[in-house]
């Protein structure tokens, strides 16, 4: 017969050679089992000693092997899937093997729950159960299932005393801001605690661009893939809230977590100020933030522009330009949407791309003079965010409390409604003011650089490495206002139909 071996081990040759003359054997049908909760390292020696030692049963016992099942870094404990635990059991109830051997019980199960199951199949078909630690488990007897649940007890209660131990080290752990391990996170190297300079750069400017309404979730996660920003598992698409969840992350600020709070300051460098990430925190978690605001301008100027003829800020790119008998423009078109507003000869238009790209270049040319880090704002220091934060974590608790007094009878609903608004209109204060602090400079990172139309038009054709609309805007906003004026007929001298006379620039700072 073939063998049945199991896929997720390579067994060594000396192993097989001892597993192979078993499935030659003449007694009766058995299945083998073995399983190790933890294999670090991959090498799978804690299933090949368990798989060896049982060698020995078949032997003293006759029986025939027919099939050798493994589930190598599965905890029964984890109550996740063993695959190979529910095959063997497979076969089990289609009556190809009337034995089961394990290094010990504490192998194959350590649920109550799951022994249950387990002896709610092995009884009815008289299944024997033999290991070599425990010894004979005869599920077809009262005293033998005493016994085997007598084990399963012992087992649980192992299971659950190290799981203590392990949660009081990890626990111990964090509040001296170590490192507990797990997959290497984004922005640092393996072990956690060094950076990664490279990746640490994307988490500080992601977090600048968010405070300063220069950058959404959704821009930064195209400008990313655009640049092929690889993940800390090497996956070459960033998700919003993949990157989400990174930049709300702890550790940016240095600080240790146990259980979802944090504990204390850790012992990694922090990538961004506290006080920033806790800002941060307050914009991305804010219930009254608008995820999706609905339709997204697509060009520089929408709603920003002012029309010279009316003086409103309704500039709106629109598809169709101006036609007439002979010609038809159909090249987007800035025309102003005020219709409130009569004025003697029509509101202005100019053609999009052309003046985008004029007051683009007025931009860069102005933030690369050299006086262009005096623009830069002074930092707001009066409001004190970590404060903010730590009361609007409280608010939150106590509201929470409110609901559960509500929900087992403490307290009446006439007072829970009159405490419950009362909180919620200080925590809607609380985060209305951390989301007002939470405001920078979009030219923070950009004035003084040495080379602004590179990092502002970016060096591809498609513009994927340059600045992002969301802050092209920001800045524009930040840095002039900018009036479409009435522009003279036909072409210029220089043969073009532009004229950047035509375009008033009012220079905010």
């Amino acid at each position: 017969m073939t063998l049945r071996l199991p896929p997720l081990v390579d067994l060594p040759s000396a192993l097989l050679d001892r597993l192979t003359p078993l499935a030659a054997a003449a007694g009766a049908p058995a299945v083998m089992y073995a399983r190790i909760s933890e294999d670090r390292v991959g090498s799978h020696l804690g299933v090949d000693r368990q798989l060896e030692d049982q060698c020995d049963l078949y032997v003293r016992h006759g029986l025939r092997l027919v099939g050798v099942y493994a589930d190598n870094d599965l905890s029964a404990y984890s109550g996740k899937p063993r695959p190979d635990y529910i095959e063997m059991m497979g076969v089990v109830e289609a009556g190809l093997a009337g034995v089961i051997t394990a290094w010990h019980t504490d192998r194959l199960h350590r649920y109550p729950t799951e022994l249950e199951a387990y002896i709610g199949m092995c009884e009815p078909r008289s299944v024997a159960t033999h290991t070599v630690k425990a010894g004979y488990i005869d599920l077809a007897t009262p005293s033998g299932r005493m016994v085997a649940r007598q084990l399963g007890a012992v087992a649980r209660f192992e299971s659950e005393h190290k799981a203590e131990r392990i949660a009081r080290a990890r626990r111990q752990g964090a509040l001296a801001g170590r490192y507990l391990g797990g997959r290497r996170p984004f922005g640092f190297e393996p072990g956690g605690m060094e950076v990664r300079a490279e990746e640490a750069v994307e988490i500080i400017a992601a977090t600048e661009g968010l405070l300063s309404s220069a950058e959404t979730l959704s821009s930064l996660v195209r400008s990313m893939n655009a640049r092929g920003v690889l993940t800390a598992f090497g996956a070459q698409k960033w998700t919003t809230p993949a990157l989400r969840d990174v930049l709300l992350r702890p550790r940016n600020a240095g600080l240790s977590v146990y259980r979802g709070e944090v504990v204390g300051k850790a012992l990694w460098p922090a990538l961004v100020p506290e006080d920033r990430w806790r800002m941060l925190v307050a914009l991305l978690t804010d219930p009254g933030r608008r995820v999706t605001p609905g339709a997204k301008p697509r060009w520089l100027g929408s709603g920003l522009y002012v029309c010279g003829a009316c003086g409103a800020t309704e500039m709106r790119v629109q598809s169709g330009g101006w036609s007439n008998a002979k010609v038809h423009n159909r090249a987007p078109t800035y025309r102003c949407g005020n219709r409130e507003a009569v004025v003697e000869g029509g509101h202005f238009a100019r053609r999009a791309v052309n003046l985008d790209d004029f007051v683009e270049r007025l931009l860069v040319a102005r933030l690369a003079r050299p006086d262009a880090v005096d623009l830069l704002r002074a930092p707001a220091s009066a409001v004190d965010t970590v404060d903010l934060s730590a009361r609007a974590v409280e608010l939150r608790q106590r509201l929470q409390q409110l609901d559960d007094d509500l929900d087992e009878g403490r307290i009446g609903r006439d007072r829970w409604l009159r405490r419950n608004e009362r909180m919620r209109g200080e925590l809607d204060s609380l985060s209305a003011e951390l989301t007002r602090a939470s405001a920078a400079d979009p030219l923070v990172g950009l004035a003084g650089l040495p080379d602004i139309a590179a990092v502002w038009f970016g060096l591809r054709e498609d513009r994927g490495d340059g600045l992002s609309l969301t802050r092209r805007r920001a800045i524009l906003a930040r840095l002039a206002t900018i009036t479409v004026l009435r522009a003279g007929r036909g072409r210029r001298s220089d043969g073009s139909y532009f004229d950047p006379a035509a375009v008033g620039v009012e220079w905010l700072g």
